[in-house]
């Protein structure tokens, strides 16, 4: 009950603040709203205080999310990478929650490595120095361990776990109120969304987590040379502290960084478009929190990224679903998006596969081929929620933060290069899991394995002791037979996929 409370008095203090800084809604960014939100734009700015004179929205927004948690700085975060929906100036005033936080001082740094580490930092440091990096959650700090390496240590802000759980309570308040207040909110699932973004957030807290993903991706991300990561250092990791190799490069949040000798923007912004699809087409697993402060850039077009609490996994048909659509989108073939959509239960089934895909070429064909300078995403994102809106479709909250990392990859990768085609980025990399996972020697071997189950099943099932005797009813043997014949034909069309 006093959590509760508790929670409604934050959100309430939170809105209210937004609105006095005239953040939430801001009077700048009118012509990018649709009727609705202009309307209570307008109102919410009879509310504006003082502060809604301070400085562009962009920096208004930023210093209310600053004060108001983790999770909000989170979703910042997120809205910083979309400079091609908000404007390069809004979004170049969010990108300072990216990594330029006030720190904690690194005396307590050091107190809370001795402590997750469970003996003292100089056993491990010959070296270590003031923060260099501040988020949301975590700093860190330049080190050099005894045999001369140089890392890069995480260490958890000091209660930071409170927070996430206070923040946890205020969104899950907000989500379970824009279901009730917003119908047209509800396909949105926010009560979904919100437990999603959640749970991520409270697994970035343990940082022995986030080693193992980083070791993980880093063994993905050398297979194919896109982007890397740096190594982990396992003695110096803990629930609250992380050591890696030092990340090579420039961080990408400094602007700076695109200017080095030697930097080709297009190829660097092509190597992240591809690096994200690989991860998560051919691997099934992914790094999902690739704004601008977790890479590193250098020449010509080297990615090394960093941060790895969030990891997004995807299972086979959430696989193959996407490598369709986005093929189907690449050929231009809005019938075969429909369908795919359909099977996979992303719109309803009473829906006509023709109109949807009608309605797809819709939004497709104007974009399709045009650079980024060229497109409006944020009125390319308004039609696709009014046309997804009329045809059912609902957010799959297993699938947000894909959806999530693909908008951020996207962002990230225009402003590096806004001529970048997204559309022939993706491409190669498309067409070749297609190539492997649906030609028909793929389908032929996936038919082996299910025969390899079935006949697994049915020898467990003849292994089995006998049930009681019941009255005999249908075939019993007969099936048993049939289920083997089934089995052993499955089995040798195996055989020939794999000499095929």
């Amino acid at each position: 009950m006093l959590a509760g409370l508790a929670a409604a008095a934050r959100l309430a203090a939170a809105g209210w603040r937004l609105v006095r800084a005239d953040a939430l809604l801001p009077r700048e960014l009118r012509p990018l709203y649709p009727p609705a939100l202009v309307r209570l734009s307008r109102l919410s700015g009879l509310l504006a205080g003082p502060g809604a004179r301070r400085g562009r929205p962009g920096e208004r927004l930023a210093r209310c999310l600053e004060g108001l948690g983790p999770v909000a700085i989170k979703f910042g975060q997120l809205l910083s990478t979309r400079a091609d929906i908000f404007g390069v100036e809004f979004a170049g005033d969010l990108a300072r929650l990216k990594d330029r936080l006030p720190p904690f001082p690194a005396e307590i740094a050091l107190r809370e490595v001795a402590e997750a580490l469970g003996r003292p930092a100089d056993s491990l440091f010959s070296r270590f120095g003031p923060p260099v990096a501040a988020a949301s959650l975590a700093q860190a700090h330049e080190a050099w361990l005894h045999d001369g390496r140089r890392v890069a240590v995480k260490v958890l802000r000091p209660g930071v776990e409170r927070r996430v759980e206070a923040d946890a309570r205020v969104m899950t308040l907000a989500a379970g109120l824009a279901e009730a207040l917003a119908p047209d909110a509800r396909r949105l699932e926010p009560r979904a969304l919100a437990a999603s973004v959640i749970d991520s957030v409270r697994r970035e807290l343990d940082l022995r987590l986030e080693a193992a993903g980083g070791d993980e991706l880093r063994g993905i991300m050398a297979r194919d040379g896109y982007m890397s990561a740096p190594a982990v250092v396992w003695e110096g990791v803990g629930r609250r502290v992380l050591t890696l190799e030092w990340a090579q490069g420039a961080p990408l949040s400094h602007p700076a960084s695109l200017e080095s000798p030697g930097i080709d923007r297009a190829a660097l912004a092509t190597n992240l478009i591809r690096a994200f699809l690989v991860q998560a087409l051919d691997h099934g697993v992914f790094h999902a929190d690739l704004h601008e402060g977790n890479l590193f850039v250098s020449a010509p077009d080297r990615i090394e990224a960093i941060d790895f609490g969030i990891v997004g996994r995807l299972g086979p048909d959430q696989r193959r679903y996407l490598a369709e659509i986005l093929w189907g989108f690449l050929q231009r073939d809005y019938d075969r998006v429909a369908r795919i959509h359909i099977e996979a239960g992303y719109v309803p089934e009473r829906h006509a596969a023709g109109d949807f895909a009608q309605a797809l070429r819709a939004v497709g064909e104007p974009i399709f081929g045009r650079t980024a300078r060229d497109v409006s995403m944020s009125r390319v994102l308004i039609q696709l929620f009014e046309i997804t809106g009329q045809f059912d479709m609902h957010l799959r909250p297993e699938l947000v933060l894909l959806q999530k990392t693909m908008m951020t990859a996207e962002g990230v990768a225009r402003s590096i290069w806004p001529d970048l085609d997204i559309w022939a980025a993706a491409d190669p990399v498309v067409r070749r899991w297609m190539a492997r996972e649906l030609s028909p020697a793929a389908r032929l071997g996936r038919l082996g394995e299910q025969a390899g189950r079935v006949l697994s099943r049915l020898s467990a099932l003849a292994e089995a002791p006998p049930p009681v005797p019941a009255p005999r009813r249908g075939p019993g043997p007969a099936v048993f037979l049939a289920g083997t014949a089934l089995a052993a034909a499955l089995a040798a069309l195996a055989v020939a996929a794999s000499a095929l």
